[in-house]
C-alpha cells in the first residue's frame, strides 16, 4: 500500500489509481471493498467515480482517524471497518453486506508507516524496532531477540530472498539484544559486502523479511484473496496491486489457479482443485500485469515496482480455500 509523499504536508496519492478504477469498471452504482484503506486514496477515488457504497478495511489503528473523517464527509456512502482484510467475510457480515461488486487490494506497507520512525518499519529513520501493523502481538524486537538462529535465517531466506541469510542470522544472534532499527540494520550490514553506488542498502531484504514474518503478510494476502473470491458477485471485479516479487507471485499463482490455467504450485498446498470437478472462479483480465507509467514513476519513485493484476469473478462456486501461503514459493537452493 505505497503512497507518495513529496513533503510532510503533501497529500498521499495511491499508486495506479486510474488503472485500478478502470479495472473495476463499471464503478457507478457498485458496492466496493477497499481492503487496504490506508489514507483512503482508493476509497475517495471510488466515491468520486460514483460507487453506491464503499467499505474501507484496515488493520492499522492509525488509519481509523482518516476512516472516520471520510465517513463524515461521504453522506453515508462510506464506512470504515477496523480489522484485517483476511477477515473480510466477518467484517462484511457485521456491516450487513453479504456480497459486493468490487474488491481492491493495495498490498504492503504504506509510506505513512515507513515515514513514522516510531513505527520501526524502516532503518532510514532510527526508531524502536517494532514493525507491527496492528501495534499488537509479536514485535520485530521480540522476534530477533528470542528466535533461534535457524528460524531467523529461514525467515530472511524465504521472505527476503537473501542469499547470505545464514551469515545475517549469525550476526543478529551474536549482536542481540536489539532495541532500535539502526542497531539491527548495522548488524545486518556487518554480515554483507558493502553496496555499490546504485545498489540497495544491504539491510533492505532482511528488514522486508522480518516485517512480512511479524505481520504474517503473505498468509493474510492469501486469506484476503479467498475472502474476495467468496464475496464477489458473479461478474464482480478484483484488482490487486503488489510491490514486491513475493506478493506478486502469490497473487499471480492464485489467479492463474482459480482461472483453471495452472498446475498445483506445491504438493503442500491444495490451491488448485481437480479441474474436472471445479469450474474456474475467475477470468483473468489481460496476460501481463499493468505497471505505472513514466509520469507516475517520475512523480513517485515508489510506484516503479507496482504491478496491478485484475480478474473478473465468474458464476462458478468459490473453490475450497487453501490453509495458508506456505509452499506457494519455490525456495532457491542455499
Amino acid at each position: 500500500m505505497i503512497m507518495s509523499m513529496s513533503a510532510t504536508t503533501a497529500p498521499h496519492v495511491s499508486v495506479l489509481l486510474p488503472e485500478v478504477l478502470a479495472a473495476s469498471a463499471p464503478v457507478e452504482g457498485a458496492v466496493v471493498v477497499d481492503a487496504t484503506f490506508g489514507a483512503g486514496g482508493y476509497s475517495r477515488g471510488y466515491l468520486a467515480a460514483g460507487a453506491a457504497r464503499v467499505y474501507g478495511i484496515d488493520r492499522d489503528p492509525t488509519a481509523a482517524e482518516a476512516g472516520r473523517a471520510l465517513e463524515a464527509e461521504s453522506g453515508g456512502r462510506f464506512r470504515f471497518l477496523q480489522g484485517r482484510f483476511g477477515d473480510m467475510e466477518a467484517l462484511l457480515d457485521a456491516a450487513g453486506e453479504p456480497m459486493v461488486d468490487v474488491v481492491a487490494f493495495d498490498f504492503g506497507v504504506s509510506s505513512m508507516q515507513l515515514d513514522q520512525a516510531e513505527r520501526g518499519f524502516s532503518f532510514r529513520h532510527d526508531g524502536p524496532l517494532d514493525m507491527r501493523m496492528e501495534r499488537a502481538g509479536m514485535s520485530a524486537a521480540d522476534f530477533v531477540n528470542t528466535a533461534e538462529e535457524r528460524e531467523i535465517a529461514d525467515v530472511i531466506w524465504i521472505y527476503g530472498e537473501e542469499r547470505a541469510s545464514r551469515r545475517v542470522a549469525r550476526a543478529i544472534t551474536r549482536g542481540r539484544p536489539f532495541e532500535t532499527t539502526a542497531a539491527l540494520a548495522e548488524a545486518v550490514r556487518s554480515a554483507l559486502p558493502p553496496r555499490g553506488r546504485d545498489q540497495i542498502d544491504p539491510a533492505t531484504r532482511s528488514f522486508q523479511a522480518i516485517r512480512i514474518h511479524v505481520n504474517d503478510e503473505l498468509g493474510e494476502i492469501l486469506r484476503g484473496l479467498v475472502a474476495a473470491e467468496r464475496r464477489l458477485k458473479p461478474g464482480g471485479r478484483l484488482a490487486a496491486v503488489t510491490f514486491h516479487s513475493l506478493e506478486d507471485r502469490l497473487v499471480k499463482r492464485f489467479l492463474t489457479a482459480r482461472a483453471g490455467r495452472g498446475a498445483n504450485p506445491s504438493r503442500h498446498v491444495a490451491i488448485v482443485a481437480d479441474r474436472d470437478r471445479t469450474a474456474p472462479s475467475f477470468a483473468i483480465a489481460g496476460t501481463r500485469p499493468i505497471i505505472a507509467g513514466e509520469a507516475e514513476t517520475a512523480a513517485n519513485p515508489r510506484a516503479r515496482s507496482a504491478k496491478l493484476r485484475a480478474a473478473r469473478r465468474t458464476d462458478a462456486a468459490a473453490w475450497d480455500a487453501p490453509a495458508d501461503a506456505q509452499g506457494l514459493f519455490r525456495e532457491p537452493a542455499r
